[in-house]
């Protein structure tokens, strides 16, 4: 009966946590019915897992980083995926302060950074009290970079005084205090557990915010200072020098089923184990596959021709015929990962298959925003980043989802050596091209370096993150026109606006 308590309780309180009276109403239970029976433990879980449903599958955080970007395109597939219009505003960055999956994702964020506090006020001991600050300073951060405006509460037995609102700079210098704070009491980390909070995961989130520091000043013009430039290569030093992880000879092993066992860049990442905890890891797989292909899928997300044409024909990256525990048996070796375009087939009997019209299912190039068309299931690449765990049956997969990883962490450094205008970036990154089977680059500048970050950590969900801090968000690209600077900060959800009164609605919404 507790876990239910624990579950509804952290439902309720945690999509409107700058909701005071929600928020006080659930505490009082808390103190009042079973609070003997909780512990720091199970809360830490709970924590750990409120990630799973915006970074997973096609969850809401994901989807207002990648459908918003170059990398992604949700099209309206005649009755199929329209859904008011929710998709196409987030690729046309034409999005309200009422949008669905902005607004949800805001509350989600905010509900892990609850359940991450909790945490702290049931006697942990020193190191889950610095896992729960990690979690709650990754939802921060993500808060920040969409928003800009972070409710915080750091006493959360007092709901009669509004959390106050951290802004820019302010919320980044508070994060990073905090990564500082809790850097001794956790864990070493290494890619076999990396689904703990570790040292190395705070060090490459506290990079990710050196990186960004300037754009939290001034998103439309952002200033890169030296000093925090060079935080950047120090972090990234000290990671290299644990000797914990290296670039995997095979791109995909980072992503497999096995990947607690087989990935050597996995830095942090969310548990994902049968029976155990996780999320849903399908729905990776299920928004991009036709109804006809195994698995029978939504038919929806696409990339765009552009985005794939950035990659060589010899780039790992760009998908391979792969094999892996819990494959089907491939006979005809097709390329069954990475980005799907032509004849698909079937993986068992390596027969060619149909659309729903009995017309080949051979996914073009071309794709519309709109799709109207009779070929309109066929149209757009798609993008499988998690080889599919046949072996598991249900939604609950056994990828660890990938958040921060080591070829992250190098571009990081090779990004901050071209801003400061030193020597170093070109090894870095054609040290990355060799493992991907591509040729080294002759020279790198930034827009060189912007689009290996595409190819390394497409679908990962950093490219918006990548396009605002390299002044490329607000550009036209394949079916959509440029736009409004107003966009390089999402709306805060009216409903969050009615119960704070210590926010205030982003410019232009």
């Amino acid at each position: 009966m507790k876990y239910i308590k624990i579950s509804v309780g952290l439902f309720l309180t945690l999509v409107y946590f700058s909701c005071t009276k929600l928020n006080e109403h659930f505490r009082g239970e808390l103190e009042t019915n079973n609070t003997a029976n909780i512990t720091a433990g199970e809360l830490l879980t709970s924590a750990y897992s409120s990630l799973n449903d915006p970074y997973q599958g096609n969850g809401n955080l994901f989807s207002s980083q990648e459908i918003t970007s170059d990398e992604a395109i949700a099209p309206t597939r005649g009755p199929d995926w329209d859904d008011n219009g929710l998709w196409r505003a987030l690729f046309e960055h034409s999005w309200n302060a009422d949008h669905g999956f902005l607004g949800a994702a805001f509350n989600q964020l905010l509900s892990t950074q609850f359940a991450a506090s909790n945490v702290l006020q049931f006697n942990p001991s020193a190191q889950q009290a610095a896992e729960a600050r990690f979690v709650r300073a990754l939802s921060m951060f993500w808060v920040l970079d969409g928003y800009d405006q972070v409710p915080y509460r750091e006493n959360l037995s007092d709901f009669k005084t509004l959390p106050k609102t951290l802004k820019g700079t302010e919320a980044a210098d508070f994060i990073i205090s905090e990564l500082n704070a809790i850097m001794n009491d956790l864990p070493d980390g290494t890619p076999a557990n990396a689904f703990v909070a570790n040292k190395n995961g705070a060090k490459a989130l506290l990079m990710k915010l050196y990186l960004n520091k300037g754009v939290y000043a001034n998103r439309a013009s952002p200033a890169f200072d030296a000093a925090d430039m060079g935080q950047v290569i120090t972090l990234a030093d000290q990671i290299i020098a644990t000797n914990k992880y290296s670039l995997n000879d095979n791109f995909w092993d980072i992503f497999a089923p096995n990947n607690d066992v087989k990935a050597t860049e996995n830095i942090y990442t969310l548990l994902n184990k049968p029976n155990v905890r996780g999320g849903n890891v399908r729905g990776s797989a299920f928004e991009v596959s036709h109804y006809n292909m195994n698995p029978a899928g939504w038919n929806g997300f696409s990339t765009l021709s552009d985005f794939y044409d950035k990659f060589e024909a010899t780039d790992q990256r760009r998908g391979v015929y792969y094999t892996y525990p819990g494959a089907l048996p491939n006979p005809g070796h097709r390329q069954n990962i990475g980005f799907l375009i032509g004849q698909q087939y079937n993986l068992t009997t390596d027969a060619a298959l149909q659309d729903r019209k009995a017309n080949p299912l051979s996914f073009t190039r071309e794709v519309k925003l709109r799709e109207t068309g009779n070929n309109l299931e066929v149209t757009g690449i798609r993008v499988i980043k998690y080889p599919y765990d046949y072996g598991t049956p249900g939604d609950q997969k056994d990828n660890d989802w990938t958040v921060l990883r080591y070829a992250d962490v190098l571009l990081m450094k090779a990004e901050a050596l071209l801003r400061t205008s030193a020597a170093g970036a070109l090894p870095i990154v054609n040290s990355i091209r060799a493992k991907r089977g591509v040729a080294d680059l002759g020279s790198v500048d930034l827009d060189k370096l912007l689009d290996e970050r595409g190819r390394e950590l497409y679908w990962e969900g950093w490219r918006r993150n990548d396009l605002i801090r390299f002044g490329k968000y607000l550009q036209a690209w394949q079916e959509k026109a440029a736009d409004d600077p107003k966009n390089l900060l999402f709306p805060i959800p009216s409903d969050q606006l009615a119960v704070n009164p210590n926010l205030v609605q982003n410019t232009g919404y």
